[in-house]
C-alpha cells in the first residue's frame, strides 16, 4: 500500500525542495566554524533554525496519522536545545495547528515576542586557514 502520492499538492514539492537546499546550504556555512565553539551561530540564526525544524516537524504532522506522536521527539529536542541556548520558547500551537496567539504582523513567519539584542561575537576564522 503506497501511503503517498507520486505528485503533491501545488507548491508543496517546491517548497520542501527549497527547504531542502537552504538546509544544505546553511550546513556548509555552518561547519567552517565548527569546533569548541558556537560555530558562527548568532542568537537570532539559532532562533530562526529552530523555528525552521518545529514548522517543518508542524507539516510533516499532517502526512501521517500517527506523525504527530512520531514526531514528538522533535519538539521536544528542540525545546531543550531552546532551553540550553536561552533562546525564547517556541510558539504554543492550539489544535488547528495554529499559534495560540494571534499574529501581529502580515508576515507568514510566526512572530517572535522576545528579541534580545546582544552584541555580536567576534568572527573567529575557520580551523585551518592562516590569519
Amino acid at each position: 500500500m503506497e501511503l503517498l502520492p507520486t505528485i503533491a499538492a501545488p507548491g508543496v514539492g517546491e517548497r520542501a525542495d527549497a527547504a531542502a537546499d537552504a538546509a544544505c546550504h546553511l550546513y556548509d556555512a555552518v561547519v567552517p566554524w565548527s569546533g569548541d565553539e558556537p560555530g558562527g551561530w548568532s542568537r537570532t540564526a539559532a532562533e530562526d533554525a529552530a523555528e525552521t525544524i518545529e514548522t517543518t516537524a508542524h507539516a510533516l504532522a499532517h502526512i501521517h496519522p500517527r506523525a504527530e506522536v512520531i514526531l514528538a521527539p522533535v519538539h521536544a529536542a528542540l525545546a531543550d536545545l531552546r532551553r540550553q541556548l536561552a533562546l525564547a520558547p517556541a510558539d504554543l500551537l492550539g489544535a488547528e495547528g495554529l499559534p495560540v496567539v494571534a499574529r501581529t504582523v502580515g508576515n507568514p513567519r510566526r512572530t517572535r515576542w522576545v528579541r534580545v539584542l546582544t552584541p555580536p561575537s567576534p568572527r573567529r576564522p575557520p580551523h585551518g586557514t592562516a590569519s
